[in-house]
């Protein structure tokens, strides 16, 4: 399995996550969260665009632009964008990125620019090599509970 872009996710939201979704442990299938929102992600972005190891929400003469529910993982959200960024870049493919937030509290249609810059690629050559230790432990790292673990398809794995 190569690399993709919910790999880099999980990796900025929970090492053991994506420790377990690189090893195909998939809890996410028995995730009512997880379904509603493929669901509603096919039924909105019917123009995504597949390339070798990423699906790309959308992607014009400028911007890669991501959509996502909400901005709580805006980090996560932007590493995963940089490396769709990087991706491209390696093809010949120049875009900066984009992601868009539906939900939001104080900002209900939130943006946020990225750009891949030398430095963040360096930081995404790092980024490949931790996840690549990362997922060569014999066994996943101990869950660490934080907010976001009540409504991980992962939660009833590691804490019950």
């Amino acid at each position: 399995m190569k690399f993709n872009g919910t790999l880099i996710l999980y990796y900025f939201i929970c090492k053991r996550k994506a420790y377990l979704f690189y090893n195909r442990i998939n809890l996410e299938d028995n995730s009512e969260d997880v379904k509603i929102g493929k669901a509603l992600h096919e039924n909105k972005f019917k123009d995504e665009v597949k390339f070798e190891n990423i699906a790309l929400d959308k992607i014009t003469d400028e911007f890669v632009v991501e959509f996502k529910k909400s901005d709580s993982d805006e980090v996560a959200a932007s590493w995963q964008l940089l490396f769709y960024l990087k991706t491209l870049k390696d093809v010949g493919i120049i875009r900066r990125g984009r992601l868009e937030f539906s939900e939001n509290k104080n900002n209900p249609r939130k943006t946020l620019e990225v750009e891949l810059t030398p430095k963040k690629e360096d930081r995404l050559d790092e980024i490949y090599q931790q996840i690549t230790e990362l997922i060569r432990l014999a066994s996943p790292p101990s869950p660490k509970k934080t907010s976001k673990c009540q409504k991980c398809a992962y939660f009833s794995y590691c804490f019950i």
